[in-house]
């Protein structure tokens, strides 16, 4: 193997774990089921590995949208499988993609009375969390859309 497919397979494995045990304590911290804390970690992990390989080619906003979709797929693949709400996957997933860093330096710059600079910030944390909050909404729409439609499909196929 050469080194650069080395380094590749090491950085996904290292940001998968650190993401993946990020995202298992705040699954503790919210009381998630015990038996679902292997599961949400996984989920937080995927998407955070997509958001930070996105992040090589687009911006923080369409790698956000990219890594909460992902997630968000997942969430309810997870959901389905475990016969949980897909909220308790969501909750604790979303949390290496929540954009507080951001939302703490804008709020440092405003402190700092550079004005311009906390109103950049505040702005992209504010699309970051769009984006964030537009992906969950793209995959609910299409969970309930192929539901609904193989449940009309089902239907027809086997009238009463």
């Amino acid at each position: 193997m050469s080194h650069d497919i080395l380094t590749l397979i090491f950085q996904v494995a290292f940001q998968f774990i650190t993401s993946f045990f990020a995202t298992l304590f705040f699954s503790i911290l919210f009381n998630a089921p015990k038996r679902l804390l292997i599961p949400c970690g996984v989920v937080g992990a995927v998407g955070w590995v997509v958001y930070y390989f996105t992040m090589q080619t687009m911006t923080s906003v369409g790698a956000s949208f990219l890594g909460a979709f992902c997630l968000g797929a997942m969430a309810h693949l997870m959901a389905r499988y475990y016969k949980r709400p897909v909220i308790i996957f969501y909750v604790s997933g979303i949390i290496p993609l929540v954009p507080g860093g951001l939302a703490y330096d804008a709020t440092k710059l405003m402190i700092i009375h550079d004005y311009t600079a906390a109103l950049q910030k505040s702005f992209e944390a504010m699309m970051i969390s769009g984006a964030i909050a537009f992906a969950l909404i793209v995959v609910e729409i299409i969970f309930q859309s192929y539901f609904k439609l193989r449940r009309r499909v089902q239907i027809y196929r086997n009238p009463i």
